[in-house]
């Protein structure tokens, strides 16, 4: 009984937390905006919190680089599972403009496993709540299997 009530509320109110790996803020800019009165992604349920343990969904932005790569790793291995991961932006993905540089490991999929993809530079809120969207149809079939 309680861990289907803990199922239901994980897919009708997940909660985020967002990490920027060092992009030029365009993604997160756009990610704010999600929760801006004109998207507002509250009322279905969303909530951006700051604390892995809590979060049911990281979204990443940025480059992934040799500095940055173990706090994203351990940002990852702190969230409780099922976890999903969203790359947000061409920099996300890839590494973009900068994944020829010398530090830049790559996408953020060179590090933790990408659940869901959001192209973009920057990506806009409608695609990037559609990417949460996704994510949480993935979960749902997590928890399927898992059950």
């Amino acid at each position: 009984m309680i861990k289907s009530l803990i199922k239901k509320s994980q897919l009708k109110s997940p909660w985020l937390i967002h990490y920027d790996c060092g992009s030029c803020n365009g993604c997160d800019i756009e990610t704010l905006a999600c929760l801006t009165p004109l998207y507002d992604v509250e009322r279905f349920g969303v909530i951006n919190i700051g604390n892995p343990k809590h979060a049911d969904v990281l979204i990443v932005t940025g480059t992934v680089n040799h500095r940055n790569k173990h706090v994203l790793k351990n940002l990852y291995d702190q969230m409780p599972a099922p976890k999903l991961v969203i790359a947000l932006g061409a920099c996300g993905l890839s590494g973009g403009i900068f994944k020829d540089a010398y530090n830049v490991v790559g996408g953020i999929d060179k590090v933790i496993p990408v659940d869901v993809y959001v192209p973009g530079c920057p990506p806009k809120p409608e695609a990037i709540i559609d990417g949460v969207v996704e994510a949480l149809g993935k979960l749902a079939e997590l928890q399927k299997k898992s059950a």
